[in-house]
């Protein structure tokens, strides 16, 4: 995700969830009752897990305003990761 601020480093999905749930003020079993998910799923979404399913990751991202997209990849990172 892009971050909406100049000059920030862009928020992960996991971080950018488990910020937004704590400026709601909302318990990770809230989140997922208020997102249809489990409470499960969320604990694994906030820990960055590298497999979910793209579809309920966009129920949880809908209650912010938010879904899934395709986004610039940052060439440097790919460039460093390969060597």
């Amino acid at each position: 995700m892009h971050s909406t601020n100049p000059g920030y480093p862009p928020l992960s999905v996991s971080s950018f969830v488990k910020k937004k749930r704590k400026e709601f003020g909302l318990t990770q079993r809230d989140l997922a009752d208020k997102a249809g998910v489990g409470l499960r799923f969320v604990r694994e979404l906030e820990r960055d897990k590298p497999s979910l399913q793209m579809n309920k990751v966009n129920q949880v991202l809908m209650l912010f305003g938010r879904e899934l997209g395709p986004v610039p990849l940052d060439r440097k990172k790919l460039i460093n990761e390969e060597g």
